[in-house]
């Protein structure tokens, strides 16, 4: 480990961002002396959000990972954290130092967002990977650090971070880039809030809330609320009894009954309004079972040869304009099952989602 001091000579210290040397070196020091992998939720972010210190060739040196290296053309680690110091204009690690065989760390976060409006149509959340490596800017002690990203998996890790970029946080190539690297801001902040990292008073907060989900006890009428929601008050009261029993009792068994919890679920959206269609629907059909759902006509305008996901944004365009939305129970099958939601109620379903674990998605 390199000591890292904040040398005022140079560095990417801005004092109003929190994507700075000095919160970076913060979460540095925690990985480094408490534990080199953290694993968190924060409102507002689907799954959790992993950071985790690695090094080279410390973290390469398994038989899986020397394989990849192998694969990517590569002799051994520091040949592949020499391509990716090429990317990034930070020297190459020299002989000497190779034969001392010195560790050299960096994180890596993870974390996913909505796609772009575009993107909608064929995914639901995207992964972002922001790789930090430190360096040393016109000084000999590590002041500063550089960024690598991309949005894919690694499932070949050594290619994954071969596949990244070189990129400035304030200046994205792309929508895709604009919404990660605006969260990459919040997540920062989470992390912070979720280490106690306290935070310069310099720093302009990226959210001015608490970022980390309270916790909150899941009870029957946390499910009573969820139900009429999602059935936008449309249902019986016996049902709503009926169907939050069953769901909390789900709820609070073991996870080697998945099955039974799940087909639970299924069944309450079998018991309200609710369609249930295969992943290839026509427009014609949407229209029907959507204006049977609301209890009016819906008719929306649609290019020719439109079917399936591509009609969702003229779908949710011709809904918005009556306050709904169209949201799905996540069935993890080859088929949707559909329901209408009131548009201002779409941030409390999706919150109780996350609390009941009855996973809806946004369309």
């Amino acid at each position: 480990m390199k000591n890292f001091f904040s040398n005022l000579f140079g560095r990417n210290n801005d004092p109003k961002s929190i994507v700075s040397f000095d919160i970076m070196d913060a979460i540095y020091t925690y990985l480094y002396n408490e534990e080199n992998k953290i694993e968190f939720k924060m409102k507002g972010v689907h799954d959790s959000i992993l950071v985790n210190l690695y090094s080279f060739p410390g973290s390469f040196d398994y038989e899986e990972a020397q394989n990849e290296i192998k694969k990517a053309g590569f002799k051994n680690a520091y040949e592949v954290l020499n391509e990716l110091y090429a990317k990034l204009n930070i020297g190459a690690i020299s002989e000497a130092q190779v034969e001392e065989g010195l560790e050299f760390d960096y994180i890596h976060f993870q974390f996913y967002t909505e796609p772009t409006p575009e993107a909608k149509k064929y995914l639901k959340h995207v992964l972002h990977n922001f790789v930090i490596f430190f360096c040393c800017t016109n000084s000999l002690e590590t002041n500063d650090f550089k960024m690598l990203y991309n949005n894919s998996y690694f499932l070949d890790y050594t290619k994954g971070i071969l596949d990244t970029e070189s990129i400035d946080i304030k200046d994205p190539k792309n929508d895709t880039q604009k919404i990660g690297f605006k969260e990459f801001e919040r997540v920062l902040q989470g992390i912070c809030q979720y280490l106690q990292i306290e935070l310069p008073e310099t720093i302009e907060l990226p959210s001015q809330e608490n970022l980390l989900p309270e916790d909150v006890e899941v009870t029957r009428e946390t499910f009573e609320e969820f139900i009429k929601l999602v059935s936008r008050g449309d249902v019986d009261e016996k049902l709503v009894q009926k169907q939050s029993k069953k769901l909390l009792k789900n709820f609070k068994k073991e996870a080697k009954e998945y099955h039974e919890i799940v087909q639970g679920q299924w069944d309450f959206f079998e018991s309200i309004d609710a369609w249930n269609s295969d992943w290839k629907f026509d427009p014609e059909d949407a229209e029907y079972f959507i204006s049977e759902m609301i209890g009016e006509d819906l008719n929306f305008e649609y290019p020719e040869e439109t079917y399936s996901h591509d009609l969702f944004p003229y779908i949710q365009s011709a809904l918005e304009k009556r306050g709904f939305e169209l949201m799905s129970y996540d069935t993890h099958g080859d088929n949707y099952l559909f329901f209408v939601a009131n548009k201002s109620d779409v941030a409390r379903i999706l919150e109780l989602s996350e609390l009941t674990k009855i996973e809806i998605n946004q369309l």
